[in-house]
């Protein structure tokens, strides 16, 4: 399985799994299913390598929902951590092993995990291929292989990962009707892009 965001290092590490596997199980972690700009770009990379994108709800969704972060709060909702992704995932695809696109050069936060895991965590059933890269290794890579990179990523300015009121701001701006889809979602998000807006 390939952890798939669709930012650079899991392009390169899709782009390995496809090489060098037999059986690849991509898979997308969301914010707020089917966003018309990010489905776009999924289905290119469906076809490009001839295969089935798996789409999951992010773990942090379920925090949003249970304690109310950008909308009503809802107790019933359970408490999902990222190896219960994990475990949903292997359930649904039957692999175990899941590559990842870390490098220890991405934060102080990740350097210690990946030093002490080492390329091939054992334990977690995860491994990643680029832990010893740097940026420049890994926009050299999508060059000279020719990757795709995704369209909204160059029209948003950046990976679509939060609701803060900044990055809202941008979509609402190019893709009106993905904004108000995610404000079906989280309705209350509203009043980050409104406070970000009049500050600017």
């Amino acid at each position: 399985m390939v952890s798939f965001s669709m930012g650079k290092d899991s392009i390169v590490a899709l782009d390995f799994a496809f090489k060098h596997f037999k059986h690849v199980y991509p898979f997308f972690m969301y914010l707020v299913p089917g966003l018309a700009f990010q489905e776009r770009d999924l289905k290119i990379y469906e076809q490009q390598y001839n295969t089935k994108i798996l789409r999951v709800p992010h773990f942090d969704d379920s925090e949003f929902y249970r304690y109310g972060s950008f909308r009503e709060p809802d107790e019933t909702v359970p408490i999902v951590k990222i190896n219960d992704i994990y475990n949903e995932v292997r359930s649904q695809t039957g692999a175990y092993w899941i590559m990842g696109g870390e490098k220890i050069a991405d934060s102080i936060v990740r350097r210690p995990m990946l030093k002490r895991s080492g390329c091939i965590d054992e334990g977690r059933g995860r491994f990643y291929p680029l832990i010893d890269w740097r940026k420049r290794d890994v926009l050299q890579y999508i060059k000279l292989n020719k990757l795709y990179l995704p369209r909204f990523q160059r029209e948003l300015g950046f990976s679509f990962h939060s609701l803060a009121g900044k990055e809202l701001s941008v979509i609402k701006r190019i893709y009106p009707d993905d904004y108000q889809r995610i404000l079906q979602f989280f309705p209350e998000a509203e009043a980050g892009v409104i406070q970000y807006e009049y500050n600017q």
